[in-house]
C-alpha cells in the first residue's frame, strides 16, 4: 500500500468515525428501552468492517466503545454505570475492548465469506448480521460472566423472571436484539454491498 492509498483509507475511516458521531449527536445510535438500549451503531461499523477490513473495523468498534465507556463514567447509561461503581476494569472491557473485538472479528470473518461467496450474492448481507449478533453475544456473554450476581442484574431478572443466565440474556434481548439484528443485516448489507460496488471494491 503507498502512502496515497495510507492517505485514502485514513480519511475513508475518519468518515466513518464522523458517522459514528453524528449518530451519537443526533441521537440515531441508540433507542432507549428500559434499563438498556437497542444499539444501531453496529450499523456502520459493520459497513466499516467489510469495505476497509478488519484494522478499520477495530479502530471503529473501539471508538464505539469509548463512546459507551464514557456513558457508564458518567452515569449517563443506569445499567454500565452501575457496573462501573462495581468495577471499572470489567466495564472497560464490557465496553471497549469486546466492541474493538467486535468490528475485528466482522472485518476477519468477512474476508472469509468472500472467498466462499465468489458472485458475491450474500457475504455482505452475513457480515451486516455479524456485527449486531456479535456484539449481542459478547456484550451479554460478559455481564453473565462477570456482573450476574451484582444486585443490579439480579433485580432485572427477577424482575424478567429468568431462572438462570440464559433465559436472562434470552429475556432482555428479546425483540430488541432480532430487530438490531435484521436492522444490520438489510441495511448493513445492502449499502456495503452497493458502496463497494460503486467503488468497484467488490472483488
Amino acid at each position: 500500500m503507498n502512502n496515497r492509498q495510507k492517505i485514502l483509507k485514513m480519511v475513508e475511516i475518519a468518515i466513518f468515525i464522523a458517522v459514528l458521531f453524528v449518530m451519537r449527536l443526533t441521537g440515531l445510535s441508540t433507542i432507549p428501552i428500559g434499563p438498556f438500549v437497542m444499539t444501531l451503531t453496529m450499523v456502520p461499523i459493520a459497513i466499516g468492517a467489510m469495505l476497509l477490513g478488519p484494522v478499520a473495523g477495530a479502530i471503529l468498534g473501539c471508538v464505539y466503545g469509548f463512546m459507551s465507556f464514557y456513558d457508564a463514567v458518567t452515569g449517563a447509561s443506569g445499567m454500565t454505570g452501575f457496573f462501573f461503581q462495581t468495577s471499572p476494569v470489567h466495564t472497560f472491557i464490557l465496553c471497549v475492548v469486546t466492541r474493538t473485538l467486535v468490528g475485528f472479528l466482522t472485518g476477519v470473518l468477512f474476508l472469509v465469506l468472500k472467498k466462499i461467496d465468489r458472485k458475491r450474492i450474500w457475504c455482505y448481507f452475513a457480515g451486516g448480521l455479524l456485527a449486531p449478533m456479535m456484539n449481542t453475544i459478547f456484550f451479554m456473554g460478559y455481564i453473565v460472566l462477570f456482573f450476574y450476581q451484582t444486585e443490579f442484574v439480579q433485580n432485572l431478572a427477577s424482575t424478567k423472571g429468568a431462572v438462570n443466565p440464559l433465559m436472562f440474556v434470552i429475556l432482555v434481548v428479546g425483540v430488541q436484539g432480532l430487530i438490531e439484528w435484521a436492522t444490520g443485516l438489510v441495511i448493513g448489507g445492502s449499502v456495503a454491498k452497493g458502496v463497494a460496488a460503486a467503488l468497484k471494491r467488490d472483488k
